[in-house]
């Protein structure tokens, strides 16, 4: 979809994500600039219109086009850079190009706490005007100013912002509409003079950047079908990398809520294990090894820090363990329906699937001879650290992976990533000729598969199935996960009769819930789309292939304009709801299209 063409089911999540691995921004479908924080993508939204309710000029970059009637916007190919036309009742027109720089340069990767735009008119004469109100201190105040001959100022915080441009001035300080007649430049980046020509170095930046972008996406593996649909959503899944730790957040945003009204309003600026583990697979699937060095690199760090002792369900990009959650008082909310939430008190949990998390990747650290840093004996025994705490507590409650906060089982998924974690310690101490190791993570898998099967395993009149939780027999869609895992195959009846159960109580037409039953707050309203791919996946796998393949389109016919999707999605209407771009649904795009795709050798 390469334009604004909107389904029924449209949203005010038509946002299109820029960014370089420091910063990123939405673009919404005017072409405004209506999220973005600085210095990185957990800090101070200077751009906070998204959460800013009915206010859209405060905290807010646009180029509003005299007498505007329309809007189109598509990517440039195989990047993040961002064309937006603006089309006027008179006929006259502009275009806007956003992209944040990134490119190597002097032996590092330019990657700048900036935003730069070019817009260009290409029918009539057209007047734009330029609404640039940055804000601080989460929506607190506008960002006072300063002007100087060719720049503004906007103290931000801290780090002030300086706005270079070949713009009039004084026309965008006062907000004046004026006549654009030729290409027009704008950095917003670091508050220190611009080197060189604007136009010709904005320009320079542009093209450096679109062949990035364009050689990264040329390393990709794709599937032969959908390749636009996988490239776009593994530029997205980079996007949300912070290359200068290694660190993947699970979204670009916070506190869209996971229904309307529901207050299920969270913060997703941050890396969890989980979310990040599910990342780098789908990643590494596609051979775009550069993220999953550099997160291997942080998870090192991590576990380092750790000292052998419990691991956080998440953390901040830079590593740090509090992550306080309070409310943004100043900012009314994703259409009004706030909180605004700062923080994540899910990082106080118990979650001992992270055990697992942390082993799986990191497996491929010894055993991948593409890799430039191979892992050594030193890091086979702080991984066996990893493996013994998951072997410590595979078999005791926890928040699980949907993170209820007010209660606590057993729970299934947890217990079976506990396994994963120690039968891939033994591959690994296997490959490296360590039979006393090998030994002992067998034994200890072998011993958790058991009593899995044992307590795990629900038995009824007509044969049974896997409950979600040691403790009781209700059901939720990460037991379908047993499959990718490795824990059982498709053809075993006990999956199949767990299956057709998931089915049966959680499948909501196309869609999948994470569970049925009430949590923290109440009933779920929206299905879960990391779920629903689960739910594809497994379909794929039990041979049910043209059902599976049905139903992946029907989600590709759900994605935004951008070529994205975010957390949840109302089942009864389509309509989607949850931070954005969220990874989980990026992943499952991956996850299904290489799993139902034609082979390339079909077609050669």
């Amino acid at each position: 979809m390469s334009t604004n063409e909107q389904s029924e089911h449209v949203s005010s999540l038509e946002l299109w994500p820029i960014g370089n691995c420091q910063v990123s921004g939405l673009i919404d479908r005017r072409g405004g600039l209506v999220w973005g924080c600085v210095p990185r993508v957990d800090g101070d939204p200077v751009f906070c219109a998204l959460m800013n309710g009915d206010n859209q000029d405060a905290g807010v970059w646009r180029f509003e086009l005299d007498g505007q009637t329309s809007a189109t916007q598509e990517y440039i190919r195989n990047t993040p850079i961002l064309l937006t036309r603006l089309e006027a009742e008179d006929g006259s027109a502009v275009e806007i190009l956003d992209f944040c720089p990134r490119y190597e340069s002097t032996g590092r990767m330019y990657r700048p706490v900036a935003w730069s735009r070019i817009v260009r008119p290409v029918a009539g004469n057209p007047r734009i005007r330029v609404i640039l109100n940055p804000m601080k201190n989460y929506g607190a105040s506008l960002a006072e100013t300063t002007t100087g001959t060719n720049h503004i100022r906007y103290l931000v915080g801290p780090q002030a912002l300086r706005l270079s441009t070949d713009a009039p001035i004084g026309y965008i300080a006062e907000n004046r509409t004026f006549r654009i007649e030729g290409d027009t430049h704008f950095f917003l980046g670091p508050d220190e003079p611009f080197a060189g020509n604007l136009r010709e170095e904005i320009r320079r930046m542009e093209q450096s950047t679109r062949k990035y972008w364009q050689h990264w996406s040329r390393g990709l593996a794709t599937p032969y079908e959908w390749q636009d649909e996988v490239i776009r959503c593994a530029i997205s899944l980079k996007l949300c990398q912070h290359e200068e730790t290694g660190a993947i957040v699970a979204a670009l945003t916070t506190s869209i809520p996971e229904a309307p009204h529901s207050e299920r309003n969270w913060d997703y600026r941050y890396c969890w294990i989980r979310d990040s583990y599910y990342t780098v697979q789908a990643l590494n699937r596609l051979g775009a090894l550069d993220v999953l060095e550099k997160y291997l690199g942080y998870l090192r760090n991590i576990v380092d820090a750790s000292k052998g002792g419990q691991i956080q369900p998440l953390y901040s990009v830079m590593g740090e363990s509090e992550l306080n959650e309070t409310t943004a008082a100043y900012l009314a909310g994703y259409r009004g329906m706030g909180p605004v939430r700062v923080g994540n008190a899910a990082y106080k949990q118990i979650q001992h699937d992270c055990y697992g998390q942390i082993v799986l990747p990191t497996a491929q650290g010894f055993l991948d001879r593409r890799l430039l840093r191979i892992a050594d004996e030193t890091d086979f025994a702080s991984l066996e650290e990893v493996g013994e705490t998951a072997w410590k507590m595979h078999d005791q409650p926890d928040a699980g992976l949907w993170e209820f906060r007010t209660r606590q089982e057993v729970h299934t998924y947890s217990a079976v990533m506990s396994w994963a974690a120690c039968d891939r310690l033994a591959n690994v101490a296997e490959f490296l000729g360590k039979a006393d190791r090998t030994k002992l993570w067998r034994d200890r898998a072998s011993t958790i598969r058991t009593t899995i099967e044992s307590k795990a395993w629900k038995s009824n009149g007509k044969g049974g199935h896997f409950g979600a939780s040691f403790e009781s027999d209700y059901l939720d869609a990460s037991l379908l996960q047993l499959l990718e895992l490795r824990f059982i195959d498709p053809d075993d009846e006990r999956f199949q009769s767990t299956f057709a159960m998931i089915e049966r109580d959680l499948r909501r037409g196309e869609h999948m819930l994470r569970y049925a039953a009430e949590d923290d707050f109440g009933a779920p309203e929206t299905a879960f789309n990391i779920c629903t791919f689960w739910l594809i996946e497994s379909l794929a796998l039990m041979g049910r292939k043209d059902e599976a393949r049905e139903l992946f389109c029907t989600m590709l016919g759900h994605r935004t304009g951008s070529g994205l999707l975010s957390e949840d999605m109302d089942f009864e209407t389509g309509e989607l709801w949850g931070n954005f771009p969220q990874t989980y649904s990026l992943v499952g795009t991956i996850n299904c299209a290489g799993l139902l795709s034609k082979s390339w050798n079909t077609v050669r």
